[in-house]
């Protein structure tokens, strides 16, 4: 089961161009696609005549076309017209909220009418002219709970990202964690440490030294239906660490947007938002390659982990203290499927 009455992203704007695009979400097939004004519509991908794809069509006057027989369907889900026949009595198809949004096409699998855009997560960042974005998209066959407990449990990148983000003082630094009605917070701080090759990299092109003693702090914050944002960071020790001046630390947020498409399967929307040098393309590029390479570190794990939960589905797991995160979050997820059910 999946959480529909919540806005999820679906797809990044330049995914849905010309041609209009196909993508399970929650379980449903939809086709998005850009009708009047180049304002994105999502329906089923179903087209009611002889149920082909309707992602296999074309957009024509602002009509989603069917690719098999020219059934000419409307952004509401509406059949308008075929050559040589009459159709606007057939039955028409689901169609979806979506809201262009943050540089993100959203979208709201559930009930049309409850679809409200305030309910949208606010991103700061991608508004504020003094913050930079650079991300991509993974699409990684494992259940997308498997990638909140991961992001909620940064233990890990002491292990998979040896080369890259993970130091051993990750492990021995403290986890605290904390809910605040249906938001989950953990945090670790690190103080008086060496920065990993990473963040070496981001304090040198922030023209600060990278071989210094730095204070390091890890911020993750879920909110539902599935959205994993992390407040990290490095600053030169001594200056307040968090709460440092921008003139001595590099600060960002990781951004993870967690899309279930089936029960094994999700769309990983990944990025970070940086708080320096906002204006340096290169930068923006060379942290988005950087973080490309470590998510894929991630993804070989994580698929490889479902794959051993679905061949031993009755064993028990572990918890231990560094899962609270993932294990409170998971807690928030059941208990508004629960509500959503009743």
């Amino acid at each position: 089961m999946f959480l529909k009455q919540a806005w999820y992203v679906a797809a990044m704007p330049d995914e849905v161009a010309e041609k209009p695009l196909g993508r399970t979400i929650c379980g449903e097939k939809m086709v998005f696609y850009r009708g009047k004004g180049g304002q994105v519509a999502a329906v089923e991908d179903f087209c009611p005549h002889r149920g082909a794809p309707l992602s296999l069509g074309y957009v024509e006057d602002d009509k989603l076309v069917c690719g098999y027989h020219g059934l000419a369907m409307g952004c509401e889900g509406k059949a308008l017209d075929m050559p040589g026949q009459r159709v606007k009595g057939f039955p028409s198809i689901k169609s979806y909220a979506v809201e262009e949004r943050y540089g993100f096409i959203w979208v709201w699998p559930g009930d049309k009418e409850k679809a409200d855009p305030a309910l949208i997560h606010h991103l700061e960042w991608a508004v504020n002219p003094e913050w930079a974005y650079g991300g991509g998209l993974y699409h990684i066959s494992c259940d997308y709970r498997l990638m909140i407990d991961n992001l909620m449990d940064l233990t890990h990148e002491t292990y998979v990202h040896a080369g890259s983000i993970g130091q051993k003082e990750i492990d021995e630094a403290p986890v605290s964690t904390k809910v605040e009605g249906d938001h989950v917070i953990t945090s670790r701080f690190m103080d008086g440490i060496q920065a990993p090759p990473f963040w070496q990299m981001a304090l040198r092109m922030n023209d600060l030294a990278p071989d210094v003693t730095v204070d390091r702090w890890q911020i993750c914050h879920f909110h539902p239906p599935s959205h994993v944002l992390i407040e990290v960071g490095v600053a030169h020790a001594g200056h307040g660490g968090y709460d440092a001046p921008d003139s001595v630390k590099a600060s960002s947020i990781v951004v993870d947007f967690i899309t279930p498409e089936t029960e094994t399967s999700h769309w990983y929307f990944w990025g970070m938002a940086r708080h320096f040098k906002p204006q340096d393309t290169e930068l923006t590029a060379r942290i988005r390659d950087g973080q490309g390479k470590i998510f894929s570190e991630d993804r070989e794990m994580l698929e490889q982990q479902q794959q051993n939960l679905l061949r031993w589905p009755d064993r028990q797991l572990l918890k231990l203290n560094i899962d609270a995160g993932g294990v409170q979050s998971r807690r928030i997820i059941d208990r508004l499927l629960a509500e959503q059910v009743g």
